[in-house]
């Protein structure tokens, strides 16, 4: 039996769901396993054949197997990828398993329900600007496909055109919602995606932040809110943006304490607060908003003593800022900080007897180094101050290719290699301070931030990670006391650029990084105006949250009240409607004329114009030769041009036509007609 597939889906659908498939699943790539992305390639490539004619639809035997084998396959892989990246495996192979076998117009509209989904399913994953820009036009082209199914036309563009039309006339009532519509929480919790983590982990060891320092990916970005409306944050050797605390040490790597792992795990049922009174009390405070990139981990930055109003955000006891969720998005959180608060003033006594302890027979040469500044500073402040010239007075280099150590790793550190990165000097200090009577502890976060002047914002790279010690004073607190400032000042005063080539670090690895326009001033100065209007993007639209939904009502509305946004609500949906209305044609009394009739009457006006008027009721043919015989002296062009556009346009309304005769003859009308348009108007 014949196939009668292309009597039922015309070519026109058939060639816009080609180029569908490939931009509906291409932004999915990373979370397709490779069985998946074959399966996506054999039905493509077996698509474009049907397309062109040189094979038949694939058999349903051959169907049915391939989704037999898929659904076995992520069954089997599941456990490792994760329960949502497995459902959204199954997702796209529903999608390409439909896509080669549909025959009639109804699998077109169930494919072009999925790639919604899919759509929105991106949507979730990839909210950036350009990502979304790129995601509006699949929809603009999947609405189209859908259109086709009802309207089908010979022109491929058409109904392309049409879809346009339809979005931008639903833009409005989309605004109108985004700005109104109350700010919802998550009504289910997602599955793991067991995506890849990146960042900082709650595990350091010598080498781990140094490895960062070759990722030129994007940490988070901060905007400070000045009272002055300015949006210069502190200087650069304030900027120390507090992400991890560890206090256990087992010779070999730093690790965050099982206590407060427990408090983590807990904190989605119980909250834990910190008491927000003392602070509050005082002058001085930062207000800051930060727009974290994904990272797949729960961790968050602040300075100094933060809090956060954020619902999704906790506040730790070790001072840190905590997410409920694991960031597999952008997330905004506004923060406040209080650089002059005192962080813990009164030390319960497990948590000093834990940020004294060291391992057992470790580092035995560091430990007597420390019985030796106690010996000789009594006084804690003095002591740590020793500690710290100790390193800017003797021969040590900060280095990103620190030698190996061994088992005693901070003594041969301190005594052998002298050379090492934040990780190996933070990781010094707190053993000199435990060992001599003091409570100390390793902080890992990010240090600097490169100022973007044109939006008023910092960028915060992985690359400018960083580690330091925190160590506990009687009436002072957890005091901040970083060696790295005594060895690479310009590290911390200017930042990772002043100490380090970018060549050698975070540029090595990342040769298409937009961070190499750096030193071509014209390119960096382009760089910072794109990157301005992706944070303007992730503020205003990711970030549009109830504080700033109440500012942009405030002035528009003055008091906000339920009232007012009903009656705005009302008055705006009126508007939209008499506008789509109008476009619609329905508040029109006239028949709607035929376009190629007002196209040409539109050129018979404009001849008229220049003395060559067209009697009511005379014949397009004779209307030419008038045409002709009064402009083929003077504008023969003229003339040839309009005589060629009337024996097109008669032919299309007179003459019995094959399709492909038709669209041949619209292409040679509205060439002549945008072309005769420019010359009488400019004539």
């Amino acid at each position: 039996m014949k196939d009668n597939f292309d009597a039922i889906i015309s070519r026109n659908t058939l060639f816009w769901l080609l180029v569908t498939n490939v931009a509906v699943l291409s932004p999915l790539y990373e979370k397709a396993t490779l069985w998946s992305i074959g399966i996506c390639a054999i039905c493509f490539v077996w698509r474009v054949g049907i397309y062109l004619g040189k094979v038949a639809a694939p058999p349903k035997i051959l169907v049915t197997s391939l989704a037999i084998g898929a659904a076995i396959t992520l069954a089997l892989v599941s456990s490792e990828i994760g329960l949502l990246n497995a459902l959204v495996n199954l997702l796209i192979l529903g999608y390409a398993l439909k896509y080669i076998e549909m025959r009639e117009q109804r699998d077109v509209k169930a494919i072009v329900l999925v790639g919604y989904f899919l759509i929105a399913l991106t949507l979730l994953d990839q909210q950036g600007m350009l990502n979304t820009l790129h995601l509006l036009a699949v929809v603009v082209i999947n609405t189209g496909i859908l259109i086709s199914v009802y309207q089908d036309k010979s022109n491929k563009f058409a109904n392309l055109g049409f879809s346009v039309k339809i979005i931008i006339q639903s833009l409005p009532l989309a605004i109108l919602l985004f700005v109104v519509f109350p700010r919802l929480g998550p009504l289910w919790l997602v599955p793991n995606m067991k995506s890849a983590t990146t960042g900082l982990s709650d595990e350091m060891s010598f080498g781990d932040i140094s490895k960062l320092t070759r990722s030129a990916d994007l940490a988070f970005r901060v905007g400070f809110e000045n009272l002055d409306g300015s949006t210069t944050g502190p200087s650069n050797q304030d900027l120390y943006w507090r992400t991890l605390v560890m206090e256990n040490y087992d010779g070999k790597t730093w690790r965050q304490d099982p206590s407060i792992k427990n408090l983590q795990r807990q904190a989605f049922f119980q909250k834990p607060q910190r008491d927000k009174a003392l602070q509050s009390k005082q002058n001085r405070k930062i207000d800051y908003i930060v727009i974290s990139e994904p990272s797949h981990q729960k961790w968050l930055h602040g300075l100094d003593e933060a809090f956060s109003e954020n619902n999704q955000v906790v506040e730790l006891p070790d001072y840190r800022l905590y997410s409920l969720r694991p960031v597999d998005q952008r997330m905004s959180y506004r923060v406040t900080s209080y650089p002059d608060s005192i962080m813990e003033p009164t030390l319960k006594d497990n948590t000093k007897k834990l940020n004294l302890t060291l391992p057992s027979n470790s580092n035995l040469k560091t430990q007597a180094l420390a019985q030796q500044f106690a010996q000789e500073y009594p006084d804690p402040q003095a002591r740590l101050n020793a500690m710290m010239n100790y390193f800017a007075e003797q021969a040590y280099y900060y280095t990103l290719s620190p030698p190996p150590v061994g088992e005693q790793q901070i003594d041969d550190f301190l005594f052998e290699n002298r050379a090492g990165f934040c990780a190996h000097y933070a990781s010094a200090m707190v053993f000199m301070a435990r060992a001599s009577g003091l409570p100390a502890r390793m902080v890992t976060g990010y240090q600097g931030g490169e100022y973007n002047p044109q939006a008023g914002y910092y960028s915060i790279y992985q690359y400018m990670a960083h580690a330091w010690t925190e160590v506990w004073l009687e009436g002072k607190g957890w005091q901040r006391f970083d060696p790295t400032a005594m060895i690479a000042p310009q590290r911390i005063l200017d930042g990772f650029d002043a100490t380090f080539d970018s060549q050698s670090s975070y540029l090595q690895d990342s040769p298409f990084s937009t961070l190499r326009m750096k030193q071509y001033p014209w390119l960096n100065e382009l760089r910072q105006q794109l990157s301005s209007l992706d944070y303007y993007w992730s503020v205003w639209v990711l970030g549009f949250d109830e504080e700033r939904k109440q500012q942009v009502l405030s002035k528009l509305l003055g008091d906000v009240t339920s009232s007012k946004i009903a009656l705005m609500m009302i008055f705006s949906f009126i508007i939209i409607a008499l506008v789509i209305g109008y476009y619609a044609g329905l508040f029109s009394q006239n028949t709607q004329q035929d376009p190629l009739n007002k196209r040409y009457q539109l050129l018979c006006q404009r001849l008229a114009k220049r003395g060559i008027p067209r009697p009511q009721g005379q014949a397009p043919q004779d209307y030419a030769n008038d045409v002709v015989a009064r402009l083929s002296d003077k504008h023969p062009r003229l003339a040839a041009d309009f005589n060629a556009l009337s024996q097109a346009f008669m032919a299309i309304k007179y003459q019995p036509l094959t399709p492909e005769q038709s669209q041949q003859q619209q292409q040679q009308f509205m060439r002549l007609y945008r072309k005769l348009r420019l010359r009488l108007l400019r004539s």
